[in-house]
């Protein structure tokens, strides 16, 4: 669980209800009018869903669970991993890599070693494993789109929602008693088009093409380690070269638990 977007989330709900109390109100207001919130998450939801294809339309609960999931990737231990099996290779050749390429559980990494292990030639490794990386960005901006669609769709028919609920109003100007309660309803449709948009759509838009360029990223360096191991690169070399990727404060973690290990070995 990536307990960032949620706490982040419950403190915007939090700070939102708090406003509204300072304000003299109630959060409970945001639900006195629910057709307000059927037209603004319904509509922007559906006119979303016109123009992205089904497939990306029913993904949607699972684009959210990626959103909120915690990051799986472990760059540090595939660094490691990449390390060893350069050393072995420099010492054993990339044959006595199979065995061991097969119990990798990461499908893209044990893929490009048994691609490095049949012998393919390094031009074509790359270029497979750059297809993989690329149509697998594409994948990822279809739902980043979609959601990036919807934040921009939520303010609209919020104020669809209000003119809607003015028409209403001006129906009701011989009641008198009932214009403040019509008025209010009217314009809830166009805060719920905005806090929907800038609370839900737009964030979790930014949270997926956040969590897409760093599995980018990731995949990046898995490709460059593959390809140095089959180089029959230096095994400190293939890790300064992957280091790279990691930021600065990795990097210092990872060289103080070096230096930690080689102490206690000797």
């Amino acid at each position: 669980m990536d307990l960032g977007t949620l706490l982040s989330l419950l403190l915007a709900l939090v700070v939102i209800a708090i406003v509204m109390i300072m304000d003299g109100g109630s959060p409970a207001e945001l639900f006195l009018h629910p057709q307000a919130i059927l037209l603004t998450l319904g509509g922007s939801f559906l006119a979303t869903a016109i123009s992205t294809p089904l497939s990306v339309t029913l993904a949607v609960p699972k684009l959210f669970a990626i959103a909120f999931k915690g990051d799986k990737t472990h760059p540090a231990s595939a660094i490691e991993t990449l390390v060893k099996m350069a050393d072995r290779a420099r010492r054993d050749g990339l044959l006595a890599l199979e065995d061991e390429s097969k119990k990798i559980p990461d499908a893209f990494l044990r893929k490009g070693l048994m691609l490095v292990v049949d012998g393919i030639d390094p031009a074509q490794v790359r270029t497979i494993l750059e297809t993989d990386i690329h149509n697998m960005e594409i994948r990822h901006s279809h739902g980043i789109g979609m959601m990036s669609a919807a934040g921009g769709f939520a303010p609209t028919f919020g104020i669809i929602g209000t003119v809607m609920g003015l028409i209403t109003v001006l129906q009701q100007l011989d009641e008198p008693s009932k214009l403040g309660k019509a008025i209010a309803g009217a314009f809830l449709a166009t805060l719920w088009g905005l806090l929907s948009s800038n609370l839900i759509w737009l964030p979790i838009g930014s949270k997926l093409r956040s969590k897409s360029e760093h599995e980018i990223s990731y995949r990046t360096m898995l490709m460059e380690g593959i390809l140095a191991l089959q180089a029959g690169e230096n095994p400190r070399l293939v890790k300064e070269k992957l280091s790279a990727f990691l930021p600065p404060k990795a990097r210092t973690t990872e060289a103080a638990g070096n230096a930690a290990k080689a102490g206690t070995k000797a």
